[in-house]
């Protein structure tokens, strides 16, 4: 690995730990990065994915007081998360490499667009599912969500947030934990399916995953210094870019 390629992997694996503590949206930078360091789209995706797993359940371990007791609902609500995580990982993989880069700029910029209009897609989805009686379409969103995020990524945490809203009479910071720890679930479960396969390139992942374990570190020490708000702004406007880059590079010369 030539030391610019290194310098890359950690500075975005550090801005994205960074991110997260503060605002969200660490994918959204991270597996762009993996692309420019040469990495095929898929693989770099499967690497992303493994990368950004310890800090999420470092995130789950946390915050653990403010989940739920032990029911059945609980124990449902994580296998849902595990199984949607390996059927997402699992169509991954019998994605070819081909449709996948086609994939690519739209999955970015879906996830930018959920990113930007959080707040108005948790509204939507409350709004739109918000029924009591309606426990199985809950948890058939609940599924449809952890498979997205099984394939991709960027962007579940926010539509966990919003699914997760209509399952728990919980404050904020108890439907975030929760959040946080089905996350994990659907990370471990495709972490374990993309190395039984082979797809992750494990130099690249290891020197991200150290940039963000330090990023995550230094992000909780800025909490009072940088603003949630101003690290939104950066990750939105990265992820615009990001968009039309490779939007150009991948469906111009189709």
């Amino acid at each position: 690995m030539q030391f610019i390629d290194f310098a890359l992997l950690f500075s975005a694996g550090l801005a994205g730990g960074i991110a997260n503590a503060l605002a969200g949206g660490a994918t959204i930078i991270t597996f762009p990065t993996m692309l420019v360091v040469g990495l095929p789209p898929l693989i770099a995706n499967a690497s992303n994915a493994v990368a950004v797993t310890p800090g999420q359940l470092i995130a789950a371990i946390t915050d653990r007081a403010n989940l739920p007791s032990w029911s059945r609902e609980f124990g449902i609500q994580i296998l849902i998360a595990t199984l949607g995580g390996i059927v997402g990982a699992v169509l991954l993989l019998f994605t070819s490499q081909h449709i996948f880069t086609l994939f690519v700029p739209a999955l970015i910029g879906l996830a930018t667009l959920l990113y930007a209009f959080s707040n108005q897609v948790q509204a939507f989805i409350r709004y739109n599912f918000k029924n009591e009686h309606a426990s199985r379409t809950n948890a058939l969103l609940l599924f449809a969500t952890t498979i997205y995020g099984g394939y991709f990524g960027a962007g579940q945490g926010i539509m966990l947030l919003a699914v997760l809203s209509l399952l728990q009479n919980s404050d904020h910071r108890q439907i975030n934990a929760l959040k946080n720890l089905l996350s994990s679930c659907v990370s471990a479960a495709t972490l374990v399916v993309f190395v039984a396969k082979g797809i992750v390139s494990w130099p690249e992942t290891f020197v991200m995953l150290s940039g963000a374990m330090c990023g995550g570190f230094l992000g909780a020490r800025l909490l009072g210094v940088i603003s949630a708000l101003a690290v939104r702004k950066i990750v939105i406007s990265v992820g615009c870019i990001v968009t039309v880059i490779y939007g150009w590079k991948y469906w111009a010369i189709v």
